[in-house]
């Protein structure tokens, strides 16, 4: 029953945007910190950005921070990235994950992983 399952990604040309949803079944999102992380091919996975779990602190990666936005919304038990002036350097797979806690930008303690959603960004 437990469920993190990302949608969103897809193909677009530089400089669009998407916006990556992590809808949670199987438990409540209210009580974690949740990250967003990527991994291009050839390429160690890295953390992006994490919300703690009242939302009130966000954290980004460098490389992103920005022209990506972390938010939540725990009545629908859903995060978002919203993903804006996109380069090809951030194509990826990107994962949420379920954590205790945000040291920094990077989602700590990760109790559970989604199955990642395709990004891909050329012309």
């Amino acid at each position: 029953q437990l469920q993190l399952v990302e949608s969103g990604g897809g193909l677009v040309q530089p400089g669009g945007s998407l916006r990556l949803s992590c809808a949670a079944s199987g438990f409540t999102l209210d009580y974690y910190a949740i990250g967003w992380f990527r991994q291009a091919p050839g390429k160690e996975r890295e953390g992006v950005s994490c919300i703690n779990s009242s939302g009130a602190s966000t954290n980004y990666a460098e490389s992103v921070k920005g022209r990506f936005t972390i938010s939540r919304d725990n009545a629908k038990n859903t995060v978002y990235l919203q993903m804006n002036s996109l380069k090809p350097g951030d194509t990826a797979v990107y994962y949420c994950a379920r954590g205790r806690y945000c040291s920094g930008y990077v989602c700590t303690d990760v109790s559970y992983w989604g199955r990642g959603t395709q990004v891909t960004i050329s012309s």
